[in-house]
């Protein structure tokens, strides 16, 4: 397997003298390719910051994050915003769907905003993976939670981008409706030979990806 994801001595605090909160504090990881890595750490460890960071949504105060042998933040605001639109898929707790688009509308819109011709076949393929065919015409609001959900793993999908950030995918959903978008995130890891790190601060779903690596304070303590 080859290292897709590196992050080098990354550093991100928050304030200043007494009241500095060490978000992430000196850490370096390795993610290798077509796996499903899992951080896992408390609420406040971390783990969310040291995800922005790895996805280019906000800048470190030092330190490096290599993805597909691209150092992004070398890059300039502008090509930065084309690479994570072209290289990085982003899963969130509260899907982000655009409300007024239907499920094949918001799985397709990455690909619409880098001016991108959507493979119809390809997208057919995504929703069939995602257990969505039949759902691709309607509407957000008309979704559960779960399907919601799908619907944000299809659209990371869509421009089958280097790595998928999940933050807390499954942390607003039932323990059942959790373990179905778990194996669905597994199954895209299998069949598309994605890349994903996830988030969560639960053990036991993390105990479903390939790899756990636990946040400390900041820090991947393992």
């Amino acid at each position: 397997m080859s290292t897709i994801v590196e992050v080098k001595d990354l550093v991100k605090y928050y304030g200043k003298g007494e009241n500095i909160v060490k978000a992430v504090d000196h850490t370096s990881l390795k993610v290798e390719r077509g796996t499903f890595t899992a951080v896992v750490g408390r609420s406040g460890s971390g783990k969310s910051t040291l995800l922005q960071l790895m996805g280019g949504l906000d800048r470190p105060d030092s330190g490096e994050v290599i993805i597909d042998g691209t150092s992004i933040y070398t890059l300039n605001s502008n090509d930065l915003t084309v690479f994570r639109r072209r290289k990085i898929g982003f899963i969130f707790q509260d899907y982000n769907l655009i409300p007024s688009l239907n499920v094949w509308e918001n799985v397709v819109l990455p690909l619409g905003l880098d001016g991108r011709k959507t493979d119809e076949k390809e997208i057919e393929k995504i929703l069939d993976e995602i257990g969505l065919s039949d759902k691709k015409h309607a509407m957000p609001d008309t979704l559960s939670g779960g399907q919601k959900q799908r619907v944000a793993i299809g659209r990371a999908l869509a421009s089958y981008p280097s790595v998928i950030l999940a933050d807390e995918p499954t942390g607003n959903l039932d323990s059942r409706t959790e373990l179905e978008v778990l194996a669905v995130l597994k199954r895209c890891v299998a069949d598309f030979n994605s890349t994903i790190v996830m988030i969560t601060h639960n053990e036991t779903i993390a105990q479903m990806a390939d790899a756990v690596m636990v946040i400390e304070d900041g820090k991947v303590v393992r």
